[in-house]
């Protein structure tokens, strides 16, 4: 149940070991693999990163740091490949004190990075683009303005922390906050996207001023505080929040506003702390509790799980729903564990996959838009890692591989196969999300702002003909 940003500051413009010139230096030894939780620092070293293994990477902030946020689909294309990129997002901040919050509508745009080849060049091509096409972070000319990312913001005033927001799908306007106050708050901001997507290099778009805005609706109906919420992606604007009171209530979209049941739907003993609708399935939804299970309702059947599953000795924080595999549902927990469980095998044993990579809890978990089998995880160990499930052992590869390596980097015996990267830099890491619209993409939030990363080796099968 690891939520809360402690003693938040505002958050300064940086990007911890990802000065120019930082990783220019060659080591005397080969260099050595840092695991969190593992391996300690002795007096005099320090982290390098090497910005060859991604294709941009780049640190930004809206001002206070936020718990949630979350990416807005756009109408710039379904599938992106080529730079520069442009990225919309809506974020939920957690101030110092309750008047002091906003919701944040950003745009991030002319983000350069490394061209991303759709057919693998030859190896001296490879090698020519890695000298002229580095990262945004290490290999630009930081004076050139023509390189530099232009953030616009426009702040809406916000009464209270915000735990959690989501944008719905079918109207990316629309979007949906969790307050600590209790209450849950549906909002227009159309006329603030409109104005970030007329806008051109203006960095100071409303970025200085707060805009007050009337939410659409303001449900208090919850006895508590919560955290979990989530639009239908299934039925336009259907959407289910649950709270700290084991309680969810269904809300129907009713002409301009919704109409909320007052009926809970109740079935956890603890705290719901997220929710999920069926990717295919209208009437369907998951939710996961403190209680250490997962529960899948079905609206047309009554107020009461029609399964639950034991996940988790201990709290399950976060689960995603799979919408390219859709039995599948991963989970993560309080113990740092994740699972991955076959909704068609839920009357036996359901797990398909469990890893204890992380050793602290598991805050955001999420699958690929693009790969059905590929999924990111965040941990309060300060790592982002990505997975591909799909991946199994070859001890007479990996063994001819470490004979290649073994002059250049000295790699852990137990890293589990399936593990493809590892991202660290950021402080106590909140959420997550991949860009349903550019693959490769994936945007974390923490306690010292938002990183947005595109992992070299994250590849994806792309459609022919491209974007």
């Amino acid at each position: 149940m690891v939520r809360s940003l402690k003693n938040p500051k505002k958050s300064k413009r940086k990007n911890k070991g990802s000065k120019k010139g930082e990783s220019s230096s060659v080591p005397s030894a080969p260099a050595k693999v840092w695991q969190p939780g593992v391996d300690k620092l002795e007096e005099g070293e320090e982290l390098q990163f090497d910005p060859s293994v991604y294709n941009y990477l780049r640190a930004f902030n809206i001002g206070w740091p936020c718990l949630s946020f979350d990416i807005v689909h756009d109408s710039l294309g379904l599938v992106r490949t080529e730079f520069p990129h442009t990225v919309y997002g809506v974020a939920g901040t957690q101030a110092e004190q309750a008047s002091w919050n906003y919701i944040g509508i950003f745009k991030l745009s002319n983000i350069v990075g490394k061209k991303r080849e759709l057919v693998p060049a030859s190896s001296a091509d490879n090698d020519t683009d890695m000298d002229s096409e580095s990262s945004s972070d290490e290999g630009e000319d930081e004076s050139d303005e023509s390189m530099q990312p232009i953030l616009q913001l426009h702040k809406v005033a916000h009464q209270g922390c915000i735990n959690r927001i989501r944008s719905m799908t079918q109207k990316p306007h629309i979007c949906a906050t969790w307050a600590d106050t209790g209450h849950v708050q549906v909002w227009d901001f159309s006329s603030f996207l409109n104005a970030l997507a007329e806008s051109e290099r203006d960095t100071s778009s409303g970025g200085n001023s707060l805009h007050r805005l009337s939410p659409i609706i303001k449900f208090g109906g919850h006895k508590d505080e919560g955290y979990a919420i989530d639009w239908s992606s299934v039925v336009p604007g259907r959407l289910v929040s649950g709270d700290c009171n084991n309680c969810i209530h269904l809300w129907e979209p009713s002409s301009e506003t919704w109409n909320v049941d007052m009926s809970p739907f109740v079935g956890h003993t603890a705290s719901v702390e997220d929710l999920q609708w069926s990717p295919t399935e209208a009437d369907v939804f998951a939710s996961c509790s403190v209680d250490g299970t997962i529960a899948i309702w079905d609206n047309r059947i009554g107020k009461s799980p029609a399964v639950s599953l034991k996940a988790h000795n201990t709290d399950v924080n976060v689960i995603s729903w799979n919408r390219l595999a859709s039995c599948m549902i991963a989970s993560g927990s309080d113990d740092g564990a994740f699972s991955i469980h076959d909704l068609r095998l839920i009357k036996g044993d359901s797990l398909v996959a469990h890893f204890e990579y992380h050793k602290h809890p598991i805050t955001s978990i999420e699958w690929s838009p693009h790969e059905a089998s590929t999924l990111a995880v965040s941990s309060a160990d300060n790592q982002l890692t990505m997975w591909d499930l799909s991946l199994e052992k070859d001890e007479e590869e990996e063994a001819e591989f470490k004979a290649k390596m073994k002059e250049q980097v000295n790699a852990p015996e137990d890293l589990p196969p399936q593990l493809l990267f590892v991202h660290q830099g950021q402080k106590d890491l909140k959420e997550l999300h991949w860009h349903t619209q550019i693959p490769g993409m994936i945007i974390s939030t923490a306690a010292d702002g938002f990183n947005i990363s595109m992992p070299a080796n994250i590849d994806t099968t792309l459609p022919s003909g491209g974007a």
